[in-house]
Order: structure tokens, then sequence, then C-alpha cells
């Protein structure tokens, strides 16, 4: 990404977002955000606070390095029943998938905290690992999941037709998966839904250059299998209004997209909430934010 993911000074009002009117506060889940960025590190603890003060309840850490991963599952266990954890290898990586980092991501998509495996998938934009190996780390990581009954949390990027052939050789193992940040066509989108995934929104689709082919397509997307999720600290929406201090994208910015992709359903935004929130629980098995155990006395600092 060639985002500016510097910390932006602190918002104006967490309570409405530092760049929108005061909306509702309604309860949503970001399915996927790096909160393990080190562009978090000085205010992690402030960033997660923003996220709630406007009713982001949950999220989930992407893992997209055994590294990361690790760093997802701590943080997921500094916040319990907040924050959740996925562990995987992204295609950028690939190569670095050796048999005994493999061993080494087994164990960790084992953890409790881990709701997902992945970040996985293909990558033919930017080719940071060969084809080749990208496709044997996808393989292994539909192995694994399958074996694990969990999950996928899955990247493509112009890689479309290969990403489908493989998912479709282990669909019948897997007990669910998400195309996260689906930025993808019609037909791309109708592929995915046959295979039952469900889809991943991020404000890719705030993007009048790049994402305006997603609106007519959000009325495609079963309301039990839509997502809705920010990318932080990449993908901030283009369409923020008065424009942010910097390019870093965070949880606070959700309920933006939501009220987007509502919108482009017809919807109101509160039945999206309560539509993508019930998805997510579902899909990655999530308690209520209601029964999140209490935090441990210390606990809470991810820093």
């Amino acid at each position: 990404m060639t985002n500016d993911t510097t910390a932006p000074p602190p918002p104006a009002s967490p309570m409405t977002g530092p760049h929108s009117a005061q909306p509702d506060v309604v309860p949503l889940i970001d399915i996927g955000i790096n909160l393990g960025h080190d562009s978090y590190d000085v205010d992690r603890d402030a960033v997660i606070a923003r996220a709630k003060a406007v009713g982001v309840v949950q999220m989930i850490v992407t893992g997209a390095t055994t590294a990361g991963s690790r760093h997802a599952i701590e943080l997921a266990r500094s916040r319990p029943g907040e924050l959740f954890a996925t562990a995987g290898v992204h295609p950028h990586h690939a190569t670095e998938l050796t048999p005994d980092a493999l061993s080494e991501l087994a164990e960790l998509t084992r953890q409790a905290e881990v709701v997902a495996v992945g970040e996985c998938g293909l990558d033919y934009c930017r080719d940071f690992s060969p084809r080749a190996a990208q496709q044997a780390a996808f393989h292994r990581q539909l192995e694994l999941a399958a074996h694990l009954r969990k999950p996928v949390f899955l990247h493509q990027r112009d890689a479309h037709e290969d990403f489908l052939a493989i998912l479709r050789e282990h669909r019948k193992n897997l007990s669910a998966g998400v195309a996260h940040c689906f930025t993808g066509s019609g037909p791309e989108l109708a592929a995915y839904l046959e295979l039952g995934l469900a889809i991943g929104i991020t404000g890719w689709i705030c993007d009048e250059r790049r994402g305006a082919h997603l609106l007519p397509l959000m009325r495609a997307i079963p309301a039990d299998r839509l997502l809705l999720e920010t990318d932080g600290p990449y993908l901030l929406p283009r369409d923020l209004r008065p424009k942010p201090p910097s390019r870093r994208n965070e949880p606070v910015y959700l309920p933006h997209i939501a009220r987007i992709v509502a919108d482009a359903r017809g919807e109101q935004l509160e039945a999206l909430a309560l539509s993508s929130t019930a998805a997510a629980r579902n899909l990655f098995g999530l308690p209520s934010a209601s029964a999140a155990p209490p935090q441990a006395p210390g606990r809470g600092h991810s820093d």
C-alpha cells in the first residue's frame, strides 16, 4: 500500500469520528483490521477506544505472517471478547511458508483466540512471491483450515481464475470463508457467492475512482453473508469530509463505510448493522459483546 499510515492527531470528537456528523451509535464488527501494524504502536489503546465510542464492539485482528499472527493473538488475549485474531501467511509472504513455518502456523491456528485461517490466497497484482509459491502456500492453508474446521480469511488480487480453481478443489472440506476486501466484478461476486463465501466490504467502496462499480453489487449480497471491515491502516475512505489529517485508516471510520453500504442496498443503517454483526458472529463463532469475559486487572494494554 502507498497510503501514509502515520498516526493522525486525536479525533475532535470520539463519539462521532473525527470527520463526520454525529451518527446514531449502532453495533458493528470490524472483521479485518491490521491492528498489529506499527503505525498503531503510538496510540493503539486510543484507536480501540475511538472505535468503541462509535459502536465498533468487536474487531478481528489480521495475521499476515507467522510473526504478525503471533502479535494478533497477543492483542486478542489482551482484550478477551473484544479482539480476536486470524493466523495465516499472506501471498506476498508465500516464500516464507517453509515446512518449519507451516508447523508453527498450525500451532498458532489452534489457539482459541484465532477465529479464522489466513489472510491467505493469491496476489498477482504485485507478485511479491512467485505464483507457484503463492499457490502452494494457499493449498497448505486451506488444508489447515479444513483440518481445524475453522473458516478461511481470503485475499485475491488479479488472480481470480486460479484463486477460484484452488478454492473449488478444497471447498467441500472447508467449513466457511470470507472474500476479504472484495473489490471485484459482478461475475466474480456471483462465483464467490455460489461457493458459499461471505463477502467483506471495505472503504474501497467509498472511492469514486476505483470502487463505484461496487455500489450496484451490494443488493446482490445476501444479508447473512455481508460483512464490514476497514482493513486499516490501509484503504482510508476517500470521501471523508473534511479530509483527515493523515491517510492512516482506523476502525472509527467503520460506521461511515456502513452508511455507504446501507445506502447502496436501500437499507437503514441500523438494519445493516444488525445483519452484518449477526453474520460476523455466525461465521467466526464470536460471542455477543455483552457476553465478553471481563478483563483481568492490568490487561487491555497492548504496548
